[in-house]
C-alpha cells in the first residue's frame, strides 16, 4: 500500500506557520470549525473513518501535531518543546490562520491531553471538547499503581532520559510500533489499522520524529503532570461543555468511574464508554461519529 495515499479526497492541504514551524494540516467539509487532534503513535489519518460524517455538519481541520505526521520536528530536551501547552498554542495558530478565533475541538490519546490544556489555557476560544479515550495526565500519574504501570508501560519506557528509549526502539522500530497499535486494541489486533498501517510505519520510523515521540512522554511526566497540579490547586476547571468517551475495553475503563474523574476537571461532563479498545475512531468509527455527532451538533 501507498503510504501517501489520500485518506481525504476533496480535502485541501495545507502548511500553516505556528510555534513549532510548520504544521501540516487537511481542511474539508462545511459548517462551523471543528478542530481534531490526533494521537500516538499516529497522525490525522487515524480520522478518516469519522471524517466524512463529521463534514457534513462542520468543515474540519485535521492537523499532525508538532513532531508527527508531516509536521515540523521542533528541537527539544527533557520534554521541553512537547509540553502540551506549548502543542496547543500551534493549534491556536492554525486556527487563526485560517480565521477561526472560536472553535470545537476534538483529540483523541496525546491530542485529547493537547485538546484540554487549551480549553484551560485559552477558555475563550473553545466552545466545546471531546476527549477520546484519556483521563487527565495528572490523575494518570496518581494512580500509576502496579496494575496501571504495566497497562502502560510507555508512559514510563519512553519519559526515560534521552537516548535511552530512543536508542532501544531504533532497534526494531516498526516491530515496536505494530506491537503498540495491536497491544491497545479490543481485539489485540492490527485490523483496525490494515489500510493505513503502511502510512503510520512510514511516520513513525524516523529518529528525529522517535526521539519528539519520546520528548512528548517526558514533558507528560514532568511539565504536563505539573500544570495539571497546579490547575487542581487553584480550582480552575474547563469552561466548555465536556465529553468524555472511552472504549469499554480500553485504558481508562480499567481504572476508576471517567466520568466521575473528569467532573473534577470541568463544569459540565457528559459521556459514555463505546465499544472497543484504544482507538475508537478506526475501532468502531460508526458509534463514535454517532456519539460525536449528537453533542456537538445539540443546540448550546
Amino acid at each position: 500500500m501507498n503510504a501517501t495515499r489520500d485518506f481525504f479526497p476533496g480535502f485541501a492541504t495545507r502548511l500553516v506557520a505556528a510555534p513549532a514551524g510548520s504544521i501540516f494540516t487537511r481542511i474539508g467539509g462545511s459548517g462551523p470549525p471543528l478542530l481534531l487532534l490526533h494521537g500516538f503513535p499516529q497522525t490525522h489519518i487515524e480520522w478518516r473513518r469519522i471524517a466524512p460524517a463529521l463534514a457534513e455538519k462542520f468543515t474540519l481541520i485535521l492537523m499532525d501535531l508538532r513532531g508527527y505526521g508531516a509536521s515540523s520536528v521542533p528541537r527539544s530536551e527533557n520534554g521541553a518543546a512537547y509540553a502540551k501547552r506549548e502543542m496547543a498554542k500551534d493549534a491556536i495558530a492554525v486556527m487563526a490562520a485560517l480565521d477561526y478565533e472560536r472553535f470545537a475541538v476534538i483529540g483523541h490519546d496525546r491530542g485529547a491531553r493537547v485538546a484540554y490544556r487549551l480549553a484551560l489555557d485559552a477558555p475563550d476560544r473553545v466552545e466545546k471538547l471531546a476527549v477520546i479515550d484519556i483521563i487527565p495526565t495528572g490523575e494518570m500519574w496518581c494512580s500509576m499503581d502496579a496494575a496501571r504501570a504495566m497497562q502502560t508501560y510507555h508512559w514510563l519506557f519512553l519519559a526515560q532520559p534521552a537516548p535511552m528509549p530512543e536508542t532501544l526502539i531504533r532497534g526494531a522500530p516498526i516491530a515496536w510500533l505494530k506491537h503498540t497499535l495491536a497491544s491497545w486494541t479490543g481485539d489485540k489486533s492490527l485490523a483496525a489499522f490494515a489500510d493505513a498501517l503502511d502510512a503510520y510505519c512510514a511516520g513513525f520510523d524516523q529518529q528525529d520524529r522517535i526521539h519528539a515521540f519520546c520528548e512528548d512522554y517526558r514533558a507528560g511526566a514532568t511539565i504536563d503532570r505539573g500544570l495539571d497540579d497546579e490547575d487542581q490547586a487553584a480550582g480552575r476547571r474547563i469552561a466548555a461543555p465536556l465529553l468524555a468517551l472511552w472504549g469499554a475495553k480500553g485504558i481508562p475503563s480499567e481504572g476508576g468511574d471517567p466520568l466521575a474523574i473528569w467532573r473534577r476537571w470541568a463544569i459540565e461532563v457528559q459521556g459514555r464508554p463505546i465499544a472497543g479498545g484504544h482507538f475508537l475512531p478506526e475501532e468502531n468509527p460508526q458509534e463514535t461519529a454517532a456519539a460525536l455527532l449528537d453533542f456537538f451538533a445539540a443546540a448550546q
